[in-house]
């Protein structure tokens, strides 16, 4: 099973469509939304300073490419 996380932030368009996708798809997913500090702090250790940051299993995506996630997820 995909071990699916998605960083965001508040008022951010591109993290609702990656959010909406992964529901789309039936991908259960975490989100952790960087108004905490310390996911703000893992996002940061990702080399990571935007959102969504999304990672799948242990490959991180520092920009929304469905084409990638899915391959990633092993989806068509």
């Amino acid at each position: 099973m995909n071990k699916v996380t998605i960083y965001t932030q508040d008022q951010c368009p591109p993290c609702q469509f990656v959010k909406q996708y992964f529901k789309e798809k039936e991908i259960d997913y975490t989100e952790k939304n960087i108004k905490n500090k310390q996911f703000k702090n893992e996002l940061i250790d990702l080399d990571s300073f935007s959102t969504p940051t999304v990672l799948i299993n242990d490959k991180v995506f520092y920009q929304v490419d469905i084409n990638s996630f899915n391959e990633a997820l092993g989806k068509n």
